[in-house]
């Protein structure tokens, strides 16, 4: 089953959510450092994902993309504005860091 990840990228913090079609698993959260990055792109190997979203505010996600690319994933930047009006409860932050892969999978048509 394909599976797709949304990361909601902080300045200190990235929250990752996964999505396989039908659930969406847990939220785990991963610190900026470049370690952690690289914990964060094993954990999605783990979980067999290719395809993540990037959501971030600013330049945070500038290290995360350089690194997970590295790794081989297919990686897609993601305007915040628009994933907020996709959630449309803009107070409901878990609920939109669970839904971030949910959309970006309807998006890539899989």
């Amino acid at each position: 089953m394909h599976k797709t990840s949304g990361l909601d990228v902080h300045k200190d913090t990235i929250f990752c959510g996964v999505f396989d079609g039908k659930n969406h698993q847990e939220v785990k959260e991963f610190s900026t450092l470049t370690s952690s990055i690289m914990a964060l792109g094993e954990y999605l190997k783990s979980e067999e994902v290719e395809d993540v979203a990037l959501e971030s505010t600013g330049m945070y996600w500038i290290p995360v993309w350089n690194i997970l690319e590295e790794m081989g994933f297919n990686l897609t930047l993601v305007n915040p504005y628009l994933s907020w009006n996709q959630t449309r409860r803009r107070n409901s932050l878990p609920e939109k860091r669970n839904k971030l892969g949910e959309i970006y999978r309807r998006k890539l048509g899989k």
